[in-house]
């Protein structure tokens, strides 16, 4: 079949329809188009630019492509150690391989790097994805930081006017300094861009060094308290509101279609009462807990104080030199 006309307006580019079928980003769909997997009507396309209609037979390796099912969102609590990725040419373990069984196709809203950890947000629809990564949506991203080294308030909140480092321009960024823990002092750190790396780079270039990284929350969706390696999703009528009508719009979200598998039973320790009005792990203007307070804090920092006995020289000769890990 030949290709259509770049200008034809009808339909939908089949990047952005093979995205929202969940196979993929619209980014990762254009290339799977120039690289030859994808087909429309039976003929191998090469180039992105092309409109589908429901009357096109689209398959990807070969494969139809699945019937779209309902948008889907999903709170992911990421631990360190997996990659924001569905396969590692270097063979490192995957937060797709750790997820429980029984979940859709998923993919990430964003990355987290493998030493980061807390919330990432997963979803079966890529045209959702897509449109909640754009720094355009200005949702906030707040982690909290344990860095090695000293710093002001003063100095952070010459971060509110943005900072370029090395060539790169960082916005506006809301940074609090709450506390000094031995050699580290703990941060507050908001952003709304998502940069690489970006809250390591900014804080490196006042002097710090981070050794601990934990995403809180993402625009109004929450870690809370969410055990390590858990998933809990958020409701259909729930992800409806909190997305509001102009982002639904745009990403032409489905929320009539049938769930895939109707399987909506996830494996989570907190699966008890809700409280009443309030769908768990979203905002709803009330301040995220610090992650480094109460029981579960206290019992992580005799986790690392116990880690850091047993790093012991072969020879006997004391403690190794600790190494804050990035």
């Amino acid at each position: 079949m030949p290709e259509k006309d770049n200008d034809d307006k009808s339909g939908e580019r089949i990047a952005k329809v093979i995205a929202r079928a969940g196979l993929a980003s619209r980014r990762e769909a254009e290339a799977w188009i120039t690289a030859g997997r994808v087909a429309v009507n039976g003929a191998v396309i090469s180039s992105p630019a092309l409109n589908v209609t429901a009357r096109d037979r689209i398959s990807v390796d070969g494969m139809p492509l699945p019937r779209r099912a309902r948008t889907r969102l999903f709170r992911y609590h990421k631990t360190r150690g997996l990659v924001t990725t569905h396969s590692d040419p270097e063979g490192r373990p995957t937060i797709f391989r750790a997820l429980p069984k029984g979940l859709p196709r998923l993919i990430s809203i964003g990355r987290l790097d493998i030493n980061t950890e807390g919330l990432l947000l997963l979803t079966n629809d890529g045209a959702l994805a897509r449109m909640l990564e754009l720094p355009a949506t200005g949702w906030l991203r707040s982690y909290r930081v344990r860095a090695l080294g000293r710093v002001t308030q003063e100095r952070l909140n010459r971060l509110k006017g943005g900072v370029t480092i090395d060539g790169m321009r960082y916005g506006p960024i809301e940074a609090t300094l709450d506390r000094e823990q031995g050699a580290n002092v703990w941060l507050t750190f908001a952003i709304r861009e998502g940069k690489n790396r970006e809250v390591r780079k900014v804080l490196e270039s006042l002097g710090l060094k981070v050794n601990r990284l934990i995403r809180l929350s993402y625009g109004p969706f929450e870690l809370g308290d969410l055990d390590e390696g858990a998933v809990a999703e958020v409701e259909t009528e729930a992800l409806r509101k909190t997305l509001g009508p102009e982002v639904v719009a745009e990403a032409a979200c489905d929320f009539e279609s049938p769930i895939e598998g109707e399987a909506r039973a996830l494996p989570s320790r907190h699966s008890g009462a809700r409280p009443k009005g309030r769908e768990p792990g979203i905002q709803r203007g009330r301040p995220q807990q610090p992650l480094d307070s109460g029981p579960r804090a206290d019992a992580r920092d005799r986790n690392d104080k116990k880690r850091d006995s047993r790093r012991r020289d072969r020879r006997g000769s004391g403690p190794r030199p600790s190494r804050p890990r990035a």
